[in-house]
Parts: structure tokens; sequence; C-alpha cells
């Protein structure tokens, strides 16, 4: 099945030429089926960019999936035009009686300040609430993960001496969790970060289970039981060229940055990077999709708040 995006949006030629299927808003409206509503809350400057990474990742699925895209009221971004915004964007305020079977929080280049100090904090701290009551999973990546975890549980970031800043090979920490079926011994994730956590903070919270980490990057991956609130510290969505724009934009600022571990060959910036991280992100978000998105969300959303309300409670 495919993903149901708007015709416009420069996401929707890029999947059609990677030959994912891309549905119509016309053809959709013929299929008597309900598809599973997702909704992006993209917070990267990079918006059209992660528009289609992570269109792709969701529309790599056998279910039809409709996907809304959401800006923050209280900011401006000055990275893409206004009209973008203004055409393939929604607010808060439009869709806060509205329910969804998934909400991805993507991160932002906010390491350097604190929570409250962020622009529109008080608008996501708004958001993710209301997302206890409206969306049945919610996955937060990067410094989403890190702002939900200190929202939600109130464990904080603490700072890394160095950026952290390549791909990493992970391991499963919890082999029945159903986000990471069919994954191997190891696998590899990008990271780009000045921040973590620490593993003993997040033990203190018995609700959350740790289910993947890395001996480099540190916690990967945490959630509830169930998968309703789910907290990623990588970026899986990323592309092939993704670290490599942010080396080069670092580099020619004259900031302190080396070269992305086990990105080039040998270490050769001059050289192709190898995407070593592909088939694990299209599992992962396909699982995310499938098992907890799709199997347990219920069919009329609508009853979404009872339905959260008992997980609160238990």
């Amino acid at each position: 099945m495919p993903i149901k995006i708007p015709e416009q949006l420069p996401a929707t030629q890029t999947l059609i030429d990677e030959n994912i299927f891309v549905m119509t808003e016309k053809r959709a409206l013929s299929q008597d089926i309900r598809p599973l509503h997702i909704l992006l809350l993209n917070l990267m400057p990079t918006k059209i960019e992660t528009e289609t990474q992570i269109a792709r990742l969701i529309g790599n699925t056998p279910l039809q999936i409709e996907l809304e895209l959401l800006q923050m009221q209280t900011y401006t971004p000055t990275h893409i035009s206004s009209d973008h915004m203004k055409h393939f964007y929604t607010t808060f305020d439009q869709i806060r009686n509205n329910y969804y079977d998934g909400l991805i929080i993507t991160g932002a280049p906010l390491e350097h300040l604190t929570y409250e100090d962020v622009e529109y904090w008080d608008e996501l701290c708004q958001i993710m609430d209301w997302s206890l009551s409206h969306v049945y999973s919610t996955l937060h990546i990067c410094w989403g993960a890190f702002a939900g975890l200190y929202y939600h549980y109130g464990i904080d970031k603490k700072p890394l001496d160095e950026k952290l800043f390549g791909v990493f090979s992970h391991h499963v920490d919890r082999r029945s969790s159903i986000l990471f079926r069919g994954f191997d011994d190891t696998f590899m994730v990008p990271h780009s970060r000045h921040i973590t956590i620490d593993e003993s903070d997040v033990k203190e919270h018995p609700e959350l289970k740790i289910l993947a980490s890395s001996e480099q990057a540190g916690l990967y991956a945490m959630s509830t039981e169930g998968g309703r609130q789910i907290f990623i510290t990588g970026h899986s969505e990323y592309d092939q060229r993704t670290l490599e724009k942010e080396y080069l934009r670092d580099k020619k600022a004259g900031k302190p940055i080396h070269v992305p571990e086990n990105y080039y060959p040998g270490d050769d910036d001059t050289r192709e990077p190898l995407v070593s991280w592909r088939s694990s992100a299209n599992l992962f978000f396909a699982n995310w999709i499938n098992y907890i998105v799709y199997q347990t969300t219920p069919y009329d959303l609508n009853s979404l708040e009872v339905v959260r309300e008992f997980a609160k409670k238990n």
C-alpha cells in the first residue's frame, strides 16, 4: 500500500523516482479502508530533506498511510520559504481536536540551549502533553527524544566532551522488543549530537525500557511498555549525504569537527560515503508502523483517549 502526501510536496516526485508507491488524494478517496494517520512535527531546519526522509521510511510498508505535516505556531523557520510552510503545514490550533495513530517529533539543532530557553518550548510541551490523549504512539527522534525524556520524565541531557559524529555499531538490549524484531546482532545508526543521557537516570524510571544501545554512542532506543512513547537518540532516517553536508558546513565555518566515523571508506573524505544503516532503518520504521501503530491502535480513533488513560494508569 502507498503513502498519501500532497501531490505538490517536493518529496512526492523523489519517492516516485525511487519506486515508492505514492497515492493521489483522488485515488485515496476511492479506497474503502481507513488509512493510518501519521502526524510529523518537523523541527529540523532542513524541512524538505526531512519530509522526504521520513516519508520514504514510513511509505515502505504494506499499509496505506496519510502523512500530515505540523509546524510550530510560535516560531517562524528561516531556512524554508513561507509559501512552502503555508501550503503544506498545519498548526496545532488546527489539529488539536484530531486523533492520530502516530506522531513523529524530529530533532532540532538546539542542544546548546536549556529546554526552557527554546523559543517554542511552551508550545512543544503543550503538544507533547496533548499526544498522551490524542496519539496512539509517539516516536521522538534525537533532540526530540531528549526533549521528550526531559518533559515526561525529568531526565536531563548531559554535555559530551566532543561531538558524537558518525555511524556507530549498536546492539539490541531487549530481545523481546517488537520494534527490533528481525534485527541482526549488530546494526549501524548515524549520530550527530553534543549531548547524551545517563543510563542510571533512565533506570530510575521502571516504566521506561532500554531497547538498544551502543558502546560508543550510549543509549539509543527506549520506550514505554507497548510502545506508546518511543525515544530514539540517533538519525536512522538520514540519507547517504546528510552527515557529509553537516561535516562540510561545520568545516567551512571553522568549527571543531572531525571526519564522521565509519562513514567514508578509510575515513577518507574524498571517497564516496558508504550507507550501512538503510536496511535497519527501514526495518525499524516498518516494525513501528506494523506492530505498534497498525496492529494495536483502535479502529475508531475517537476512543483513543480512553485507551491512553488506561495505559497511563497501568
